[in-house]
């Protein structure tokens, strides 16, 4: 059980440390290093207690049930419809902009095939069929993989880290935000870096169970991703300046957009080479953490209307979509995730204080209680439900769209 603690708690990091991480120097150039902490820490601090909620509840079902299982025990067929039903759709629209992401990053190592469009929709099906081969075969087969690719990219970080910190200038730091809506309007964006959530009931089956280690792998997994956030935070925020950062993402609000702006930080090629294969083992791994939650949701939608479709079926339904979305929005690594965090608030902070605040009329006597009370579960309802109706602030034009 140990070493499946271990493998649990690095799908945990892998999975948060992915495309919602690359994606904030693209959203936060405007808002400051000093706010985007607070921005951080703040989030950890709430999507870590929702995702507990998750562990309190799954010691009322068997280890192997799905979200549609554990919803419809509290609130019939309706819970299990809504639940299934937002699930899908998030994990959809994430696994999209992670498929579109990895499409950008891998055409950019690529030798150009036909022309650019055509070789990143050749990138694209590569990353979708290479890796996505490890969710089909299954969990054991992404532990192995994801600790491999995890090490590779935490010294692919540090290399960057250590090109980078050498430049930061504590000017650069101290910036007040260009317009202080701006942290508001990337929320969506940043409440997705912490995203494993639809992960917990795979994790749940691969624990067997087990509330102590599937708690250790959600603190201390989430715990990685934050530390390591806020020192990229630091790396990209400090040798920059606000102005020059979205002048560089404005012309190019992609992947490829931030490495060239590493590069142009310092004057040198290997560290542009160097941020692209650490993004590239960024969104390796939170595809894969993603991924295997979607394939698991699938798989436990279709048993509910008895269909017991195979693991490649399962594959061509998990990947098929997210694959067609990178060839024909080949720009969607934003949009994509802005949509996912909407989504995202709902299940991963709705859902589960719904679920508990109803578990907890029904039985007083839990193994395991989250602290915090009634209290802190209606904060966190609040703070959620905020989150859900910032994407329509912006549209109306009452929050400012971010870079991208």
């Amino acid at each position: 059980m140990k070493n499946k603690t271990l493998g649990s708690t690095l799908i945990v990091a892998g999975t948060t440390i992915g495309a919602g991480m690359l994606a904030m120097p693209l959203t936060s150039a405007g808002i400051g290093f000093g706010f985007t902490v607070v921005l951080l820490v703040s989030l950890w601090l709430l999507l870590c207690f929702t995702a507990l909620l998750f562990v309190e509840a799954y010691q009322t079902v068997d280890s192997d049930a799905g979200l549609g299982t554990l919803a419809e025990k509290y609130y019939g067929t309706f819970g299990r419809v809504i639940s299934t039903a937002v699930l899908i759709i998030f994990l959809y629209a994430i696994l999209s902009a992670y498929v579109s992401g990895g499409s950008s990053i891998l055409g950019g190592l690529l030798p150009t095939i036909v022309d650019t469009e055509t070789t990143i929709k050749i990138a694209g099906l590569i990353f979708t069929v290479v890796f996505g081969s490890f969710i089909v075969v299954g969990t054991t087969s992404v532990d192995a993989v994801n600790r491999i690719i995890f090490a590779t990219k935490i010294l692919a970080f540090i290399l960057v880290l250590g090109l980078l910190l050498p430049k930061v200038t504590i000017g650069h730091l101290l910036a007040m935000p260009i317009n202080n809506a701006l942290l508001i309007s990337a929320m969506p964006i940043f409440f997705t870096s912490f995203g494993f959530h639809g992960s917990i009931p795979s994790l749940n089956k691969y624990l067997e169970g087990n509330v102590k280690a599937l708690r250790i792998s959600i603190v201390v997994g989430t715990a990685i991703p934050l530390i390591s956030y806020v020192l990229w935070q630091l790396a990209t925020h400090g040798v920059l300046s606000q102005t020059e950062f979205m002048e560089i993402l404005e012309r190019d609000p992609t992947l490829n957009g931030l490495a060239e702006a590493a590069h142009y930080i310092t004057g040198s090629s290997i560290i542009g080479t160097t941020v692209r294969i650490f993004s590239a083992l960024a969104l390796i791994t939170s595809f894969l953490g993603v991924a295997l939650g979607l394939f698991e949701a699938l798989e436990d939608l279709l048993k509910r209307v008895n269909i017991n479709a195979g693991r490649k079926s399962l594959g061509l339904l998990t990947f098929l979509p997210p694959m067609l979305f990178a060839f024909f929005y080949p720009q969607g690594f934003i949009t994509a995730l802005g949509y996912a965090g909407q989504m995202f608030a709902f299940y991963a902070v709705v859902l589960p204080i719904a679920m508990v605040w109803r578990l907890r009329s029904q039985n007083a006597n839990l193994a395991y209680r989250v602290k915090g009370g009634k209290a802190s579960l209606i904060i966190a309802l609040v703070i959620g439900v905020f989150i859900v109706i910032v994407p329509f602030l912006i549209q109306q034009g009452l929050l400012p769209q971010v870079v991208g």
